[in-house]
C-alpha cells in the first residue's frame, strides 16, 4: 500500500519533487565547487581513504581499500573527472526531473562509493531520501521533464522495437 501510493499519488510527487530539487542542488553545487574551486583532484581523497583501511578501528574495509589503491589512485584523473561532472550531471537531472531514476541511482552509487571511502558527511542523509526517489520511480520525477520525456521514448522505442521485432519475423 504505501509503495502504491509512493508511486502513483500527486499529492507525494510534489514532496517528491522537493526532495528531488534539494538533493539536485546538493549534487549540482558540489560539482560546480569542484569544478570552479581550486583545483580539485580526487587523489588526495583516495590516498586518504587507503589511509584509513588501517589501524585498530579502520573507517574502510580492506577490499574497498584495495579496489582504491589498484584502480582507483592509478586512474585518479579519470575518477577526478567522473565525480566532478558526475556530480554536477547528477545535480542537473534531478532539479530538472529528467532521466530521474538514472540519475538518483547514479548518485546513490556515489554516496555509497563515499561512505564507502570512509566520509560520512550528509551521505547517509542523502541515501535515505534517494530511496524514496528510487522507489517512487516516474512519480518522482512527475513534475519535472520527465513528465514528457518518458512517455515520448516509450511510445517511439516501443514503435522501433516492434517494427524491427517485426521485420526480424518475416
Amino acid at each position: 500500500m504505501f509503495n502504491k501510493v509512493l508511486r502513483e499519488n500527486n499529492i507525494v510527487a510534489a514532496l517528491l519533487t522537493i526532495i528531488r530539487v534539494y538533493l539536485g542542488y546538493t549534487w549540482f553545487m558540489a560539482g560546480i565547487h569542484k569544478l570552479t574551486g581550486p583545483g580539485f583532484d580526487a587523489n588526495g581523497y583516495l590516498q586518504g581513504a587507503v589511509g584509513k583501511a588501517s589501524g585498530e578501528h579502520p573507517a574502510v574495509q580492506g577490499w574497498w581499500a584495495a579496489f582504491l589503491d589498484t584502480i582507483a589512485i592509478p586512474n585518479s584523473g579519470l575518477f577526478t573527472f567522473l565525480v566532478m561532472w558526475g556530480e554536477i550531471l547528477v545535480g542537473a537531472a534531478l532539479i530538472l526531473g529528467i532521466f530521474t531514476t538514472f540519475a538518483a541511482l547514479m548518485g546513490i552509487t556515489m554516496n555509497f562509493a563515499f561512505l564507502l571511502s570512509g566520509t560520512t558527511s550528509t551521505n547517509p542523509q542523502m541515501v535515505i531520501l534517494t530511496i524514496f526517489i528510487l522507489v517512487a520511480g516516474y512519480n518522482a520525477g512527475k513534475y519535472g521533464l520527465d513528465r514528457y520525456v518518458i512517455p515520448f521514448l516509450r511510445k517511439n522505442v516501443d514503435k522501433k522495437i516492434h517494427h524491427k521485432t517485426a521485420e526480424a519475423y518475416r
